[in-house]
């Protein structure tokens, strides 16, 4: 097992080109004493939508840690990952996130089913832990239903966990389970109960990431009650810390939220619980770079905003097809999206102010913006035209994504 920082931020670079301004961000936080290690992820289907291999990940980090002379650490995510896709990312990755959604819900043997309830039929009971909202209740019906519904998952995240270490040997790594693309929250005493499932399986996860109520949708602020999400990752950090002793998980074992970029609103909300119970912290974000790459071109300019306005345009065209792999994470209204044609006439700055995540600004787009997050496939089709424009754009896309995950991201969440 390898050491994980306390508090670790996960960043999507889609294109391979803005590690240095991301590093960047984290640089300036440890001016402001904030000590935030970087972990750079990118997932399987982005690998293969841009035509990118996973070894360009850990070629892009070493060169901006290089550069910078940065000595703090950073690590290389293999982002929601399983068996059947965890091969060419052994190599290059030092962080595994088992996405292990598609096994909710299945059922697990029924001897194992069986042997599971009996094992821990001493968490039925009442549990009142420091820092729980109310007390968990856990009955015999909710720990066989919970076990029905997740033990298959913990299950194969056992099976993927022991795949990767047989294949890296010596070599130590970071585990995280993913649960978060499910169709339900887990509540606290499902984590209580999925946390011993995994504990079974003998998975030493760092991180977990659970589903909490609300809309995480990409690229925009969270949709849903902000005061319900602030409990739910309260309850869920007393039960983590419970369940480190009793398991015997790792003891840096901690939340990871898996943001779909920019929630905003539950910033301070996280903040605040990690300040007041000295929990760690992992949150990840995915395509804000991408987007503000987009920004960050349009602002340019010239040529620059052309290939912005292009991608709009054919990303428009191609809405279903760029929409249908991320239909949950996703809520776009086509009556709001504006023609291409009428895109073509505005200004830079009118193209700017409707993609960048203002929404107090009266000409922010919401609806736009998700389009563009799940359309770099468009940029990717474009080839050289869209790796030349970032080149020849670059300083002030590097300005947009270093201010961006400063002052957006990090500052709110740990200044």
């Amino acid at each position: 097992m390898k050491p994980l920082e306390k508090y670790t931020f996960g960043v999507g670079d889609r294109f391979a080109h803005q590690a240095s301004a991301q590093l960047d961000a984290f640089i300036q936080a440890r001016r402001q004493g904030w000590e935030v290690v970087p972990v750079w992820n990118k997932s399987n289907r982005e690998h293969l939508t841009v035509g990118s291999q996973p070894p360009s990940v850990l070629a892009a980090a070493q060169a901006a840690v290089k550069a910078a002379d940065w000595r703090h650490g950073f690590h290389v995510d293999a982002d929601h990952i399983g068996i059947a896709t965890v091969e060419p990312f052994l190599a290059c990755s030092d962080f595994f996130t088992l996405d292990v959604a598609d096994s909710i819900g299945k059922p697990a043997p029924a001897r194992e089913l069986d042997a599971f309830v009996a094992q821990h039929r001493s968490l039925i009971g009442t549990h009142a832990l420091p820092g729980l909202s109310t007390p968990l209740v856990v009955d015999e019906q909710r720990l066989r239903g919970t076990a029905e519904k997740y033990l298959a998952a913990a299950i194969r995240a056992g099976e993927t966990y022991r795949h990767i270490l047989a294949a890296k040997g010596a070599a130590e790594f970071v585990t995280e389970v993913s649960m978060d693309e499910t169709d339900a929250p887990q509540t606290p005493p499902e984590l209580l109960i999925i946390l011993a499932a995994l504990a079974d399986q003998q998975v030493p996860l760092q991180t977990i990431a659970p589903k909490f109520t609300g809309r995480f949708n990409k690229g925009v602020d969270y949709v849903g009650d902000v005061g319900q999400f602030e409990r739910e990752f309260r309850d869920d950090l007393a039960v983590i810390a419970h369940a480190v002793t009793r398991f015997q998980l790792p003891a840096e074992l901690k939340l990871s939220v898996h943001s779909g970029s920019d929630k905003f609103s539950i910033y301070p909300a996280i903040r605040n619980a990690i300040r007041d119970t000295g929990a760690g912290l992992h949150i990840k974000t995915a395509g804000t770079t991408w987007l503000e790459e987009v920004i960050g071109l349009a602002e340019s300019g010239g040529g620059g905003l052309e290939i912005a306005k292009a991608i709009y345009a054919q990303a428009h065209a191609k809405r279903e097809a760029l929409c249908e792999p991320y239909a949950a994470v996703i809520d776009i209204d086509p009556r709001r999206l504006p023609e291409p044609s009428e895109v073509n006439g505005w200004a830079s700055s009118h193209f700017v102010a409707a993609l960048r995540h203002e929404p107090s600004c009266p000409d922010f787009n919401a609806d736009l913006r998700q389009l563009l997050h799940v359309g770099y496939k468009v940029a990717a089709q474009m080839g050289n035209r869209y790796n030349d424009a970032l080149g020849s754009c670059r300083q002030a896309i590097s300005r947009n994504v270093t201010y961006n995950l400063f002052e957006r991201h990090l500052r709110p969440l740990f200044g």
